[in-house]
């Protein structure tokens, strides 16, 4: 593959992923990563892509299939339904963690009566709780990832692996019988820290991802001790939760 070739493929890549790391790339187009950093010079000079800490960004993306408020857009009315159960399995003071997914964004909004403490990477939940002073939002660090509105990177990662929770609250691409995956590889570090720093994972779908199987494989269902969904799950994927211990409860 010469240079052209790659650099084709590569801005190919960014346009569906907007953003990805050195390592994303150099196996996309199976070149080295010295190889990878004069592509992305080039491109940049050329002003397709934007170089960023640790990879690049497309600069004009064709389509917002992976901005915050187009897919907030999805499946409200579900999302809504999502929240208020979610609701109920919040005791009152508890510390959670919520991802930065526009389901979770809706029930981080349906908590506040159980006054948490919130710790996110999510650029909105942080925004919709700023002014309140019923509870406290721990905002982490790192490099923000505007059209998903997150903080993304090391320093994110590095944030969620140093605390312990009660709860995270999770959202993703979708799932099946092998585990749970997501669209953005951007975000699986972050999300892997998230759990494992918690207690209880909650993960939160509606049930179009249920069944659809995403871009990267974030984990298997035993890391998931409760799915909250809008509908039962096809019965393969219900036994394969239960063979797990994850309990399903239909919002």
């Amino acid at each position: 593959m010469n240079a052209e070739q790659r650099r084709v493929r590569i801005e190919n890549y960014l346009q569906k992923v907007e953003f990805a790391s050195l390592d994303e790339l150099s196996q996309q187009v199976n070149a080295s990563a010295s190889t990878i950093r004069r592509d992305l010079s080039a491109m940049e000079a050329a002003g397709n892509i934007r170089r960023t800490h640790g990879g690049a960004r497309i600069v004009a993306p064709r389509t917002d299939e992976f901005s915050f408020l187009h897919r907030g857009l999805n499946q409200q009315e579900d999302k809504e339904r999502i929240g208020a159960a979610c609701e109920d399995l919040i005791e009152n003071n508890q510390t959670v963690i919520c991802d930065a997914g526009t389901t979770v964004f809706i029930v981080a909004k349906h908590l506040e009566s159980r006054t948490p403490q919130i710790l996110t990477n999510s650029l909105p939940i942080a925004t919709y709780y700023a002014s309140n002073s019923h509870l406290e939002v721990i905002l982490s660090g790192g490099v923000i990832y505007p059209r998903l509105g997150v903080l993304v990177g090391p320093l994110a990662v590095d944030a969620f692996r140093r605390m312990n929770v009660d709860v995270a609250i999770m959202g993703a691409g979708g799932l099946t019988e092998e585990g749970v995956t997501n669209s953005h590889v951007l975000l699986i570090d972050i999300q892997r820290a998230m759990m494992a720093a918690a207690t209880k994972v909650i993960l939160c779908l509606d049930a179009s991802k249920i069944g659809r199987k995403s871009v990267t494989h974030l984990c298997g269902l035993e890391q998931i001790d409760v799915l909250v969904t809008t509908a039962a799950p096809p019965e393969p994927i219900r036994a394969a939760l239960e063979k797990n211990g994850t309990e399903i409860i239909v919002a």
